[in-house]
């Protein structure tokens, strides 16, 4: 970067409020400088700024309209009153769509091991009890299974996050892609975007560094398009996209009935569900408002709806979200491309910097994160259709 685009990226920042960026410039080595105005540069203030004004200045306004909602239908499984004969129509259809290669998996993978305890990359965590395998292997096999029980190919895509990309593409090279062809795995980044204060001002978690965060799950429809993967597959005769995500070693990747009743229904956006245990279960909720399914976040419910009975005792809001889905590929193009969702505020705890410019960790939430949520798509999807699934097979606490 030239001395004059360096002083005008500068000027950008202190017009905005944001001057403090560059506070620790000059202790900077050549290459950190050169990093921290790459980082900067890179910022869409188009997208970031008016975020900053609806989501940190002013908290997100609860839109939820919870008076207006009703209990999502489902597709029960045989044993808890679905019908068999439909289960076997769909598990056939399913097995034909996979048969004639229209079928790829998609795994969010974009998070580290922190919640497991882990120190790494979550995908190479050891989960299996004797083995060891690592979650990134469960998968590997499970794809494998199917594309010898279907004769067919299914293309892996992983969408990694900016702070994990490299490691994740390392691990699979390290590992022999767990001996899939590795012309049929596509890795691909989220974006990233800075992540504020409660005040508006862009933290620092180094001197050289701007904190940033993933833009969530839903950052995947904008992911795909921009990776040039979805159009390349579409191209390549893909039509469906069996999503899933890496912490969940119980998700079925590859489910005939599920793929069969989204194909059988026209839909361009199912989901899984699993009847709730409790009221107190976090896990988001499928409901209808106004017609349309959408999933409702558990802490945006009210203790009245988390709690609510019917007339057999049982929660009347009882269809958990697995965060298991399958949506076609036009579909995803089109939301992508359109870039059709709105962003959430979450707030998290972010390294920062103390007054003599060392890094800390807070005790409590410091700054916000903007992200966007998958679900928020299925008010545009067309016939949109929620299948039971058994909690002891495909869900894992």
């Amino acid at each position: 970067m030239t001395e004059a685009n360096r002083v005008r990226l500068q000027e950008v920042f202190a017009a905005l409020g944001q001057v403090h960026v560059f506070q620790y410039f000059d202790r900077l080595s050549p290459q950190g400088q050169t990093d921290l105005l790459a980082q900067a540069a890179s910022i869409d203030w188009e997208v970031v700024q008016p975020l900053t004004t609806t989501l940190v200045k002013r908290s997100q306004a609860d839109g939820s309209h919870t008076e207006s909602i009703k209990p999502a239908p489902y597709i029960a499984l045989p044993e808890k009153g679905g019908h068999p004969a439909q289960w076997a129509e769909a598990v056939s259809l399913g097995e034909k769509t996979l048969r004639a290669w229209k079928v790829a998996a998609f795994m969010a993978a974009g998070g580290q091991g922190t919640r497991l305890g882990f120190n790494g990359l979550k995908g190479a965590f050891p989960i299996t009890p004797v083995r060891k395998k690592s979650l990134f292997q469960v998968f590997a096999e499970k794809i494998r299974a199917a594309q010898r029980r279907y004769s067919c190919r299914i293309a892996w895509l992983i969408m990694t996050s900016p702070l994990n990309h490299k490691e994740t593409v390392a691990f699979f090279k390290k590992h022999d892609y767990f001996c899939l062809d590795p012309q049929g795995v596509f890795f691909f980044s989220q974006v990233a975007l800075p992540i504020f204060d409660f005040e508006g001002n862009l933290i620092l978690e180094q001197p050289g560094v701007i904190a940033m965060g993933p833009d969530g799950h839903g950052g995947a429809f904008r992911a795909l398009v921009n990776s040039g993967v979805l159009p390349s597959l579409r191209d390549n005769g893909v039509e469906l996209l069996s999503y899933f995500q890496i912490d969940n070693p119980l998700a079925r990747c590859i489910d005939s009935a599920f793929i069969g009743f989204h194909v059988a229904a026209g839909s361009t956006f199912s989901s899984k569900m699993v009847p709730r245990i409790s009221p107190e279960e976090k896990v988001g909720l499928f409901v209808l408002h106004n017609g349309h399914l959408e999933v409702r976040e558990y802490s945006d419910m009210p203790l009245e709806y988390k709690e609510k009975q019917d007339a057999s005792g049982h929660l009347y809001y009882s269809a958990g979200n697995t965060g298991q889905h399958i949506l076609s590929c036009d579909f995803a193009l089109r939301v992508g491309n359109e870039n059709l969702l709105p962003f959430h505020r979450a707030e998290k705890k972010v390294t920062t910097l103390d007054q003599h410019g060392n890094p800390v960790t807070p005790q409590r939430p410091n700054g916000i994160k903007f992200e966007q949520f998958l679900f928020d798509a299925l008010p545009l999807a067309r016939s949109a259709i929620v299948v039971e699934a058994s909690r002891e097979d495909e869900r894992s606490e």
